[in-house]
């Protein structure tokens, strides 16, 4: 028999939460625990497929509940119930692990939608769980084109948190400056994921114009506007079964931004136009180069959002500060041009690799790109410092 557990002081709150539940979902027995330490003593003791827990408990806090019980068993999915309060706790309670938080007065429907997506998710999960037993020798490759170059710490750390975060399917919101490879991040989230076979769609939220993103984002029906000629799918929807990448995500419009955060709390999404709502099933990696807490204190950005996009967050380093991958890359890149052009690949010397380190890159990694094949083009054979400093101006 399925188990859910229930874990809420207030008895009106708890038969109430049952009863409804129970009525959606026959096939789950569900148990109630009257506070956090209860609660956590049924846990020790039994597994269960999905907890629902208040926030603010007796003896046991739900935040407690849930940090501990994660230590113990932490495939267990949470979803977490808060007051207008606890808001700020209730994010914290994301970050620490929980599926999702439902805020009080309780909307049914958002309830329901919530606990089928987690039990969703929790299955899939053991799903998962038993095919990478069975394929234990199965070892997932990125593709090439999204190869991150180098040794330093700040890569091999962005790699360490790739191959724990691609097996789950928790949103990551990647930040830092252009250029630096945020791109190549959300890429290898993808291809280590199990939503690699599934599609890999990308949005450049700052190339779309703001009348046009919705339409974009979500799809149309024909006629919902002047040009909708036809009936189009939305990227959303063309992702369902993989990943969508939201670059430049700090770009977005407040109305679109509103769209996303109901398509990432109910997994549907309606075609401008269309009272029609079509269930998806996306993985969000979202991008940007902006603080995205400046452009919440500006009202530029939604902090709910913010918080629904960014349960994991990853930073890639500027090449500056990580200056040590530059002779790898180099080599890289010299390679990658050699094999555009049909030619064997071009050495550098050290003393121009050298010269090349002691730079300030602004433009990053895509700076540096451009700099190795104008050197290949314009310099000698092998590359020189005297040809650095003929060709590239800092």
């Amino acid at each position: 028999m399925h188990k859910i557990l229930i874990v809420e002081d207030e008895k009106a709150i708890s038969g109430v939460l049952q009863n409804i539940l129970s009525d959606e979902l026959p096939k789950y027995e569900f148990v109630i625990a009257e506070d956090g330490l209860e609660g956590y003593k049924l846990l020790e003791k039994d597994d269960f497929n999905l907890v629902i827990s208040d926030i603010k408990m007796p003896k046991l806090s739900g935040t407690e509940l849930l940090k501990q019980t994660l230590a113990l068993k932490p495939e267990t999915t949470f979803v977490m119930i808060s007051g207008h309060a606890d808001i700020d706790t209730a994010v914290d309670c994301l970050k620490e692990g929980a599926y999702d938080f439902i805020s009080k007065p309780i909307d049914i429907n958002r309830l329901i939608t919530s606990v089928k997506n987690a039990l969703d998710k929790e299955n899939l999960k053991k799903e998962n769980q038993t095919l990478q037993t069975e394929n234990k020798t199965l070892k997932k490759k990125v593709s090439k084109k999204y190869q991150m170059i180098g040794e330093s710490k700040a890569l091999k750390k962005i790699q360490e948190m790739i191959e724990k975060v691609a097996v789950s399917d928790a949103r990551v919101l990647i930040t830092g400056p252009n250029g630096a490879g945020k791109e190549l991040v959300a890429h290898a989230i993808h291809d280590q994921s199990d939503r690699s076979k599934g599609p890999m769609v990308e949005v450049n939220c700052a190339a779309i114009p703001s009348e046009l993103i919705e339409s974009e984002l979500f799809g149309h029906v024909k006629g919902s506007f002047t040009g909708a000629i036809k009936d189009k799918s939305g990227k959303f929807e063309q992702a369902s079964g993989g990943t969508i990448f939201l670059d430049e995500i700090g770009d977005m419009s407040l109305i679109a931004q509103a769209k996303v955060l109901r398509a990432l709390q109910e997994s549907k999404v309606s075609p401008v136009g269309s009272d029609k709502e079509i269930k998806v099933d996306v993985r969000v990696v979202a991008a940007t180069n902006k603080d995205m807490k400046k452009e919440i204190e500006a009202g530029r950005f939604r902090e709910d959002l913010y918080h629904r996009l960014s349960v994991i967050e990853i930073y890639v380093p500027s090449l500056d500060e990580r200056k040590e991958d530059i002779p790898l890359l180099i080599e890289h890149f010299a390679k990658q041009i050699a094999d555009e052009h049909g030619n064997a690949p071009r050495p550098f010397s050290k003393e121009a690799i050298e010269a090349l380190q002691k730079f300030e890159w602004t433009g990053n990694i895509r700076e540096l790109r451009n700099v190795v094949e104008r050197l290949i083009i314009l310099g000698n054979n092998p590359v020189t410092a005297e040809d650095v400093a003929s060709f590239v101006r800092k």
